[in-house]
C-alpha cells in the first residue's frame, strides 16, 4: 500500500470542497502522509471565512439529487435567480443530516491532523490572491514541490 496521498483540488464549490477534505483526514487515520494542491478555483476552499460560504451550482450538476424524488426539475429552473442558494441549503442540509462536519470544521481537522495543505503560487499569482487572504498554516509554493511529494509512492486524486 502506498504511504502517501497526493490530492489536486481544482474546483471551488461546495459539492467538490468536501472530497478532498474528506479523503485526505481519512487517509491521515490510517497513518499516510497527506497533501492537497489547492490550484485555481480550489483556492477559494483557503481563503479566511470562505469555507463555510462555498456554494454548489444546480446547472451542469446532472448527478445531483431531484429535490422532490420522481419529479424532474428541468434544467432551465436552475438558471432562475435564488436556484444556487436552493441547491446550496439543500445539500448544507443533507450533509447536517448526515452529521458530516461543515468544511471549516473539515479543514481544521485536516490541519490538526497534519496534512499539508497547500496553496498553488502561480495560481494565486494570476488571481491575484494575496497569502494573507488564506486562513493561516497554509504553504505557498510552485508545482514542482507538490510534484515531488506526489512522485515518492503516492496515490494521486484529482477534485
Amino acid at each position: 500500500m502506498a504511504k502517501r496521498l497526493a490530492i489536486i483540488s481544482t474546483h471551488g464549490s461546495l459539492d467538490a470542497a468536501y472530497p478532498p477534505l474528506i479523503l485526505a483526514t481519512a487517509a491521515m487515520a490510517l497513518d499516510m502522509e497527506v497533501a492537497i494542491f489547492f490550484t485555481f478555483y480550489g483556492l477559494e476552499i483557503l481563503k479566511k471565512g470562505n469555507a463555510d460560504k462555498l456554494q454548489v451550482a444546480p446547472i451542469a450538476n446532472p448527478a445531483m439529487p431531484q429535490p422532490i424524488p420522481g419529479i424532474s426539475v428541468p434544467n432551465i429552473i436552475g438558471v432562475l435567480p435564488g436556484m444556487t442558494a436552493v441547491a446550496t441549503g439543500m445539500m448544507n442540509n443533507w450533509m447536517k443530516k448526515a452529521n458530516v462536519a461543515k468544511l471549516s470544521e473539515l479543514l481544521a481537522m485536516a490541519q490538526e491532523m497534519g496534512v499539508r495543505l497547500i496553496a498553488c503560487q502561480m495560481s494565486m499569482d494570476v488571481l491575484g490572491i494575496k497569502k494573507e487572504e488564506l486562513i493561516d498554516g497554509i504553504e505557498v509554493v510552485g508545482a514542482a514541490t507538490f510534484v515531488e511529494f506526489a512522485s515518492d509512492d503516492a496515490v494521486a486524486l484529482s477534485f
